[in-house]
């Protein structure tokens, strides 16, 4: 996946737009062949409930529209991305549903016919590759479905997802530790790939593994 903002692969770019639609598509049929869902169920997030978890996927989309259109992620930065998560948590299930649903296809129609993906955008973390944004709505969707606990689990991931984020994740892992060197633990390692993914994105605990500790 690309990484450098002064030059864009457009094969790797394409697909990753691909896939964001199919993942809003399948998150979306998920969502409408449940029966309704208390908002105020608990989620794998501390803290936070379903509620809170769809209300951040569709922020989390209109971040996407504001750093394609050249602004912060989140103009009024953590604490009004906060704000607005609480403020949206407690809608009735269908509210909630509708609203991933209508901020998902506005991010399909924006990554579908946007033409500037070389620069950078500002993330709630700092700068980043404006061609790297598909990705990261990309891992918004996945992961946070899973958080839902309604029966989408890391074993179900899409496999090229599961590839490129287990390499992203591993090389943060890494650079994380003392001159960037350190080997991934070979208990890691002999984990199956989406158990892997799971404790390097903190969602797992492995026993005689310490936490990843990347975030």
């Amino acid at each position: 996946m690309p990484h450098d903002s002064s030059s864009v692969d457009a094969e790797v770019l394409a697909a990753d737009i691909a896939d964001v639609v199919v993942a809003h598509a399948t998150l979306i049929e998920h969502l409408r062949a449940l029966d309704p869902v208390d908002p105020t169920t608990p989620s794998r997030l501390p803290d936070w409930t379903i509620g809170h978890v769809l209300t951040h996927i569709a922020r989390n989309a209109d971040s996407v529209l504001s750093m394609l259109a050249g602004h912060p992620q989140y103009p009024l930065g953590r604490e009004g991305r906060n704000a607005d998560i609480a403020a949206g948590a407690d809608r009735p299930w269908d509210a909630l549903v509708d609203d991933v649903e209508h901020t998902a296809a506005a991010v399909d129609a924006a990554v579908s016919h946007h033409t500037g993906w070389t620069g950078t955008v500002e993330t709630i973390t700092g700068s980043r590759p404006t061609s790297m944004v598909p990705f990261l709505r990309l891992r918004e969707v996945l992961v946070h479905r899973i958080d839902l606990g309604l029966g989408f689990e890391f074993a179900d991931l899409p496999r090229r997802y599961l590839r490129v984020e287990l390499r992203l994740m591993e090389m943060l892992w890494r650079a994380n530790k003392p001159m960037g060197l350190t080997p991934m633990p070979a208990a890691a390692l002999a984990l199956p790939p989406a158990t892997r993914l799971a404790w390097l994105l903190g969602r797992i605990e492995v026993d005689g593994l310490a936490p990843a500790a990347i975030y």
